[in-house]
């Protein structure tokens, strides 16, 4: 299910390319009179409006809402499900974090663990990293040959579509930093001890192959936007402003459900609550 309105500029639409290169990750265009110190009290308008309806979710329990964030390393996927989602009543929600599988997930198909994750009715379910870190480290990593990779972007195309099909809304964010912007980021870690456990040596053997990584997430991107599941490719060198289209395409998507709280067989007025 799509956003309509000028969000659309994100939207990788069905059978059209991401061309990543020719998008400006610094942008602001949207939001074009706000800045990082006056864009909260926007945002926390949508952060209210996403608690909203994120409780008449839980209440029809009907639906289930997937959220899928991918991003290169240092993109801003913790940080913009932080943000964006920090609002949200926990009831409901959940993040589930895929990291380099284990012995036993690697003992079943790739995706058994992704399709255990997914939400039951009435939540709403975060990917942080997701089923693609099955494509595109595959592929750039060369762990296995190409055939392995093509027939996982086919596989990964059929169960989404099982999942839109059997109830679940389903909405992509890549979020699109500069290679620059990234260099500033790891830069920024490797100064503040703090974050050094956010670092590690192998971000720069990443690094390293960026151009590789770019050409695998544009044409994953591009094979796998579907009206059932869109991806949206969104300017991240500014995290604020990240933060606010994110926030207001996920506001757009829930209410485009259409969403009401369950009616009731009976009477409010007949009910006395005695002392």
């Amino acid at each position: 299910m799509s956003v309509h309105g000028p969000f659309e500029r994100y939207l990788v639409k069905p059978g059209a390319g991401a061309h990543l290169a020719n998008i400006n990750t610094g942008e602001k265009t949207l939001f074009e009179d706000a800045t990082k110190d006056s864009y909260q009290p926007i945002f926390e308008r949508l952060q209210i409006e996403l608690l909203e309806l994120q409780k008449v979710l839980f209440a029809e329990n009907k639906r289930r809402v997937l959220v899928v964030i991918q991003a290169m390393d240092t993109g801003g996927k913790d940080g913009c499900i932080n943000n964006v989602f920090s609002g949200i009543d926990p009831q409901g929600v959940r993040v589930k974090s895929f990291k380099k599988p284990n012995e036993d997930e690697l003992a079943h198909d790739f995706l058994w663990r992704v399709h255990q994750g997914v939400p039951r009715n009435g939540e709403l379910v975060i990917f942080n990293r997701s089923h693609y870190e099955d494509i595109i480290a595959v592929r750039v990593k060369k762990i296995f040959g190409d055939d392995v990779w093509k027939r996982r972007q086919r596989h990964v195309l059929e169960f989404e579509r099982m999942l839109a099909e059997e109830g679940t809304t389903i909405v992509k964010f890549f979020l699109h930093i500069s290679k620059d912007e990234q260099k500033r980021r790891l830069e920024s870690r490797l100064a503040n001890p703090s974050k050094h456990w956010k670092f590690h040596p192998e971000d720069l053997a990443d690094r390293a192959r960026w151009n590789d990584f770019m050409t695998a997430y544009e044409e994953v991107i591009s094979k796998t936007s579907t009206e059932a599941a869109p991806w949206y490719v969104i300017p991240a060198d500014r995290k604020w402003y990240r933060n606010l289209v994110v926030a207001r395409i996920m506001v757009n998507t829930l209410r485009n459900l259409k969403m009401e709280f369950p009616k009731i067989d009976w009477d409010p007025k007949t009910i006395k609550v005695g002392d």
